[in-house]
């Protein structure tokens, strides 16, 4: 493995445990701030060194948002580290464990996903000497605390990471302001502390992200997001309908009581566009409407164009079957998850991916009105207005974002 020299902030990561530093009597360290940072990289090597160097035959948690993501995100690509700095390592996947050893002492890492509040119930039971938690700010509190629980052996620490979120959040209350009390180390990043990341790569992340996720993102803030959701859909976002589209999906936010949007979407060259909708709003016209009908409208809305596949409203359950059952489309469930959607809509926009057509009224609209709900103390949109805004947000978090977009590879010079 190749490395650059590591920033100032990089050292003191890797250097805050040892006897030397006037930090060793911390209970744990928090590393927050700008993605690209360098945070995870420094603080996993570091995880390893210092449980090394303090025991033996000894286990410890290393925790992600799933066990998979810390497997691709941290322990795969991080093991040819380990294995420059003389450590011979070896990952039992099916039983979701790094071993580690050297120079006699031979410690293992269990690797834990912290999803939602079942989570907690994984980790229970065990006897830790110590827990790296990766994106700290996206597990449930119930894990985090479950597992901190677990560190009851003499010298055990805490060490987390994680980018920004809402200043209500759980971890931003009750780790970083309490850190005083809770004696941990806190450091905050900015990406410019990364000595691998180039001027032209860091000028790119601050042109990727606008609003809140920008304060957070790039300049590392516990920044409430606040009005409209998507401030950087402009008259550029909007575009005519092309001619000669090569490729076609339909996505799909359904409504019975609420408003069903339906969007055509086309690919020409590397830009896909909204290039026509169907909306119904039942309470406007004053009559539902069944799926018979709604299906109807989604072949008229097709029109003669093969259509690759239809995103449809994950738990629009009547309305997949009734297309499965018809024959004509190929359905997909659309991934659902909110926020991570919202930052990939504003990205395709900012970079152009995607464009919606002069035609489309009612997304347009949704778009000038679409707003956080600044009354929560978390990330939350309002549910209104956000129909069109709903199937925008499922075509691209399937289509433009799959899962194996997913892969992310680390490489570091020494």
């Amino acid at each position: 493995m190749d490395f650059k020299p590591f920033s100032k902030k990089q050292l003191q990561v890797l250097c805050w445990w040892t006897e030397k530093s006037p930090h060793r009597n911390k209970d744990g360290i928090i590393c927050d701030g700008a993605v690209r940072s360098g945070k995870s990289l420094c603080m996993f090597v570091s995880f390893i060194l210092w449980s090394q160097f303090n025991f033996s035959d000894a286990a410890f948690a290393i925790c992600g948002k799933t066990a998979g993501s810390v497997k691709r995100n941290i322990i795969v690509p991080m093991m040819p580290i380990l294995v420059d700095l003389g450590y011979k390592c070896e990952l039992l996947t099916s039983k979701g464990l790094l071993t580690v050893s050297a120079k006699g002492r031979k410690n293992t890492y269990y690797l834990f996903g912290g999803k939602d509040e079942s989570s907690a119930a994984l980790i229970q039971g065990m006897t830790l000497s110590g827990v790296m938690f990766d994106e700290v700010a996206l597990m449930p509190r119930s894990f985090v605390e479950q597992a901190i629980a677990r560190c009851s052996v003499d010298g055990s620490k805490f060490w987390f990471n994680c980018n920004p979120d809402n200043p209500g959040h759980w971890f931003y209350n009750e780790w970083i302001k309490k850190r005083s009390e809770k004696n941990i180390l806190y450091l905050h990043f900015r990406m410019s502390e990364n000595p691998s990341l180039s001027p032209a790569i860091i000028k790119r992340y601050e042109e990727l992200y606008s609003g809140a996720f920008y304060e957070r993102f790039v300049l590392g803030k516990w920044v409430a997001a606040e009005g409209t959701v998507y401030p950087m859909f402009d008259q550029q976002c909007i575009a005519q309908v092309p001619d000669n589209c090569v490729r076609f999906y339909i996505s799909c936010d359904y409504g019975t009581v609420n408003p069903a949007s339906f969007g055509l979407w086309g690919l020409k060259g590397s830009t896909w566009y909204r290039i026509n909708e169907y909306y119904y709003d039942s309470k406007r016209e004053g009559q539902l409407k069944t799926d018979e009908e709604y299906y109807t409208a989604l072949e008229k809305l097709a029109g003669a164009n093969k259509i690759t596949a239809v995103i449809c409203d994950p738990s629009a359950a009547s309305f997949i079957a009734l297309i499965r059952k018809k024959g004509r489309f190929k359905v997909i469930p659309a991934r659902n998850d909110v926020l991570d959607g919202i930052r990939r809509v504003s990205d395709s926009l900012k970079n152009g991916n995607i464009k919606i057509c002069d035609n489309c009224k009612d997304a347009i609209r949704e778009f000038s009105l679409y707003r956080w709900d600044t009354s929560a103390s978390f990330d939350h949109v309002k549910k209104e207005n956000d129909h069109a805004m709903d199937d925008i947000r499922y075509f691209v978090s399937t289509v433009l974002y799959s899962r194996t977009d997913c892969v992310v590879a680390v490489a570091a010079k020494r």
